[in-house]
């Protein structure tokens, strides 16, 4: 028998498993917003519509390739390392775009993605000493991420009003917020954590 695509059981998945596709899906979709956002230009128009869609389905497939992974025991290293890989190049590659754009600032976006990086850096470091499970800080931050990205990358100015860059910036200074609390959380756990020297 050979490798596991699709097949419950036990023995070696296969590194194109329909979990580890999905995924590999997830993260071209991240280029292909780049191009809607930056082709659109700021209009408003059908392509700032198709970055919301590759960003959200993005997102949210990202429950269903895990839920596929573990209901048919098809957890991968190559599925581990693809994973967050796909969530950081969606996020990252939103926020970015949104501040080249002009409709972020650049402190905004540095600051996430420097949480965001070198909390994975240190568990790269600290994997084989310590293995913390995502806390409920982590977990919130990551749906504030999504949902005021969502909200940024939407014209929704343009649909409702002004006052939707109101309700941008409060999603987004939660977001901010969630996910330097959540990193600093993670760090004070992990030091509690670790063996004595």
């Amino acid at each position: 028998m050979g490798k596991r695509i699709w097949r419950v059981g036990e023995g070696p998945v296969s590194s194109w498993s329909v979990p580890n596709v999905i995924t590999m899906v997830r993260i071209l979709f991240a280029p292909a917003m780049v191009w809607a956002l930056i082709a659109d230009g700021g209009a408003g128009g059908p392509l700032r519509w198709l970055a919301l869609a590759l960003f959200v389905v993005g997102i949210g497939s990202d429950a269903i390739d895990g839920h596929l992974a573990r209901s048919r025991n098809l957890i991968s290293d190559l599925g581990k390392l693809l994973d967050p890989i796909a969530d950081k190049a969606l996020t990252g590659a939103a926020l970015v775009t949104l501040s080249w754009l002009g409709e972020l600032p650049w402190w905004v976006t540095g600051l996430i993605l420097f949480r965001e990086l070198g909390i994975t850096v240190w568990r790269l470091i600290e994997v084989r000493r310590i293995v913390l499970p995502a806390g409920r800080g982590g977990k919130l931050k990551t749906v504030l991420q999504s949902v005021a990205i969502a909200f940024a990358i939407a014209p929704f100015p343009a649909l409702f009003g002004d006052w939707m860059h109101w309700v941008n910036t409060v999603l987004m200074a939660a977001a901010l917020v969630s996910t330097l609390w959540s990193g600093l959380d993670y760090l004070v756990r992990a030091y509690w954590k670790r063996p004595a020297a």
